[in-house]
């Protein structure tokens, strides 16, 4: 444990921290799984639906750092590219 004063307020954020990050990369990968889930039900509609409430999320935690803004803009184009497929076919 911690004896100087700085360190342990350090590790009362970090607690605080770990908290959070778990809490919106948990919102995070819901969101990106019900899109998953609309597109395996070949359901259109639902689809686009989740993906539109999706995108802002993945963009806001890219931009805040809690994933990379790359693998934010894998998720949107392999999504989207789905949902593209199944409305061709």
């Amino acid at each position: 444990m911690a004896n100087i004063q700085s360190a342990k307020k350090r590790a009362r954020q970090t607690i605080v921290r770990n908290a959070r990050n778990a809490s919106q990369r948990s919102m995070l990968r819901t969101s990106v799984k019900k899109v998953i889930k609309a597109i395996e039900a070949n359901d259109v509609a639902a689809a686009e639906a989740a993906y539109a409430t999706a995108v802002p999320i993945l963009d806001r935690y890219a931009a805040r750092g809690l994933i990379h803004k790359n693998k934010a803009a894998r998720h949107k184009s392999r999504i989207n590219a789905r949902i593209k497929a199944i409305k061709a076919a």
